[in-house]
């Protein structure tokens, strides 16, 4: 070609193809001769991208020809690291681009095409920046590919594939559009896209920003043209069927959720992601307590994460967890699935920037998934919310034991924007709380897999059980107190014709939670908690559910009255001489695990006692013994507690769960006779569900017979 030959003389088509022609003979090389500068966006650093640099580069240096490059950097696992580290975004976005470079120029052809800038980069006449998506604190990859010839009168735009190679090459098959200057058809496409390059190299683009790079890479380049000084023969590309390496491999399954090798999916957890695929990643898991709820939904999330990735696709999974103890649980069974989560709870500091640079790594494709754990409350405040709030990738939100995030405060926080949801409880419906109910069902959609803890136990994923109701009797300051809070409730519940929620903040609430409380704190229960905890004193593996806070009875009167945790750990420490220890919210988290992990083992602690914290989640299979002081008619505690003493365990094939069921004063007229049944219906109720699964259930409904034959109750 003649070194005066102009851009509109090298009859260039409007489009090419690989399987109707040769796109860097026939339109590259001709253009890059005709041209006195080019201007290049490649994605990121490849070895064919730098092994086309070098063609037709000669005519080109020789016309004083100027070159702009720029390109995107291709972050590792380590980059993601140090990011969440806290190091400088631009020295990590430097090093990830000459790591780039110095993996590309492994292959000779690359070497000598990068090489072949030097006396350009020595001269000054070629420049190089890396660009980056930086929008609301997110940063994500620029993979834009366009490029533009230009001589002395007109320019040509390109965009298309991100790397020309000639059609004979293996494994690539390439396509551009050219846009010609001179051609009226073309002209105000051409101009759109030099003045788009031009405004991204100087920073003036919304959404990118831009970094200089030469002279970060000008040392790789020089040793590129030292190295290959001499190797004229790889000047052209290859033309015998060995295609040129692209350079960066998409990353393996490192760095995402992915189903442990030594774990076995039950039949039945299989059904249950089958199911929730097949409503589009949207629903509810109705399990029973102890059946893998946990591990259900890590094996739907793994699947999920794999058929993203498939399509190039990141995914941040959140998880929400009513309490921190469960946190670290979750990520415990999260490291076994490959991930480290990141825990967010307490002091924002300790996680926002990481959770931050965790979306960046996901927008820039540096890490095809994530995972952050998080509690209730947390979930609830402003900072997670504005880190849900910033990310707009693929978002798949999971909740433990869902039904809490019904409440009115946590409802509202649901992001819209997940595209895939997945609510696990044993219990989803709300207590005294059908709005509620209805929020969780419209947000995460209908239950599309359900377990019950017959069907469990049948399967053999939980154990069997023995139960043992236990017979104590109000006294007559607790009956009389009973029948007052009765009322109040019915009153309030008829002025708001039954539709007042059950938030415990709400007064329909505090006043359910006083009646309880009389009930989980009659005095009449520790006495009898001695009797059945001297039978089995010998014993292990023991836990005691106690009622919360002190005795209503105790504010009523300005009683200094110690709690019903006080007592028992007094009476099986000091009275029976059982090891023992508390677990309640109080309890640090490194004591928590250390009366865990003793408990497990049985030697040195025969007995756990709690209050709520073991309610959800805590996962304790060693558990053979439950005694149930607090003796809530809310369904949802007590199917959670049976659950902790029915997961399995080695050497573990029964339980038995003690429930001390509350009844009326013998002879006592402070409860009215409605009232007395209406008390006796809840606490039997409970019986009902217990002693229906139980194996020794004639015996337990024998028991109560004269219970309720007194008050005509055998319709219950």
């Amino acid at each position: 070609m003649h070194p005066n030959t102009r851009l509109r003389d090298t009859a260039l088509a409007p489009d090419y193809r690989s399987d109707r022609g040769h796109i860097v003979e026939d339109f590259y090389l001709p253009a890059l001769r005709a041209s006195t500068h080019y201007d290049r966006a490649v994605g990121y650093f490849t070895s064919s991208s730098l092994a086309l640099l070098g063609q037709g580069l000669d005519d080109f240096t020789h016309r004083a020809g100027t070159m702009r490059i720029i390109a995107s950097p291709y972050l590792e696992e380590q980059d993601i690291a140090d990011i969440e580290a806290g190091y400088v975004l631009r020295d990590v976005l430097h090093r990830a681009a000459l790591r780039d470079l110095s993996q590309a120029i492994a292959t000779p052809h690359a070497a000598r095409g990068l090489g072949k800038l030097g006396r350009l980069v020595a001269e000054e006449r070629v420049e190089i920046k890396l660009a980056y998506v930086s929008c609301n604190n997110r940063v994500g990859m620029y993979h834009e590919k366009i490029g533009i010839f230009r001589d002395d009168t007109d320019l040509v735009a390109f965009k298309g594939s991100a790397n020309e190679t000639r059609s004979g090459l293996i494994g690539n098959f390439e396509s551009i559009e050219v846009f010609r200057s001179w051609d009226p058809r073309d002209a105000d496409r051409a101009l759109r896209i030099s003045e788009n390059f031009d405004d991204l190299w100087n920073d003036r683009t919304p959404l990118l920003r831009v970094l200089p790079f030469t002279e970060a890479a000008k040392h790789i380049v020089e040793q590129a043209a030292r190295d290959t000084a001499t190797h004229s023969d790889l000047d052209d590309l290859p033309t015998n069927g060995t295609p040129i390496a692209v350079g960066q491999t998409q990353p393996d399954t490192s760095g995402m959720l992915s189903i442990p090798r030594d774990l076995t999916i039950r039949d039945y957890q299989k059904t249950a992601v089958h199911n929730w695929f097949a409503h589009r990643g949207r629903g509810l898991f109705r399990m029973a307590t102890g059946t893998g709820k946990t591990l259900t939904a890590l094996a739907a999330a793994a699947q999920l994460t794999s058929t993203l990735h498939k399509q190039n696709k990141a995914l941040l999974t959140v998880v929400v967890v009513p309490y921190q103890h469960l946190v670290d649980q979750w990520a415990s069974d999260i490291t076994r699935f490959g991930m480290t989560p990141i825990r967010a709870y307490e002091a924002t500091s300790a996680w926002y920037q990481r959770a931050i640079d965790l979306q960046h790594a996901l927008a820039l494709g540096a890490a095809r998934a994530g995972v952050i754990v998080t509690t209730n409350k947390t979930f609830g405040d402003d900072p997670f919310q504005n880190v849900l709030a910033r990310y707009s990738g693929q978002l798949l939100l999971i909740a433990d034991e869902a039904h809490n995030l019904g409440a009115t405060r946590l409802r509202t926080k649901l992001p819209g924007k997940a595209q895939y949801r997945l609510g696990l409880s044993a219990t989803p419906e709300r207590w005294f709380d059908d709005e509620g109910t209805e929020a969780l069902t419209d947000y995460f959609g209908d239950i599309v897999f359900e377990l019950g803890m017959g069907e469990a136990i049948q399967r053999g994923a939980l154990c069997h059980y023995s139960y043992w109701p236990v017979l104590v009797e109000l006294d007559e300051e607790e009956a009389e107190l009973y029948v007052s809070v009765t009322t109040k409730i019915a009153k309030l519940m008829a002025a708001h014709h039954g539709s007042e929620g059950f938030d415990d903040d709400s007064p329909l609430g505090a006043l359910l939670r006083k009646r309880a409380n009389i009930l989980g704190h009659a005095r009449a229960k520790l006495p009898a908690l001695q009797q059945q905890l001297a039978q089995r004193r010998a014993q292990s593996h023991q836990l005691i559910y106690c009622a919360e806070g002190r005795h209503p009875l105790s504010y009523e009167h300005d009683l200094d009255e110690p709690t019903q945790l006080d007592q028992v750990m007094a009476m099986v420490g000091n009275d029976l001489r059982m090891s023992a220890a508390r677990y309640i919210s109080e309890t640090k988290r490194a004591d928590r695990q250390s009366v865990l992990r003793r408990f497990s083992r049985g030697i040195d602690l025969q007995a756990v006692a709690s209050m709520r914290c073991l309610d959800e989640g805590v996962d304790v299979p060693a558990a053979r013994i439950a005694y149930l002081l607090a003796s809530s008619s809310n369904p949802r505690q007590f199917i959670q507690r049976r659950g902790r003493v029915l997961r399995r365990a080695e050497g573990k094939d029964t339980a038995d769960i003690i429930d001390f069921i509350v009844v009326p004063p013998n002879g006592a007229t402070a409860l009215q006779q409605e009232t007395e049944r209406r008390m006796l219906r809840g606490e039997l109720a409970r019986v009902e569900e217990f002693a229906h699964l139980a194996d020794n259930e004639a015996d337990t409904l024998d028991l109560l017979r004269p219970l309720r034959k007194r008050y005509g109750l055998f319709d219950t």
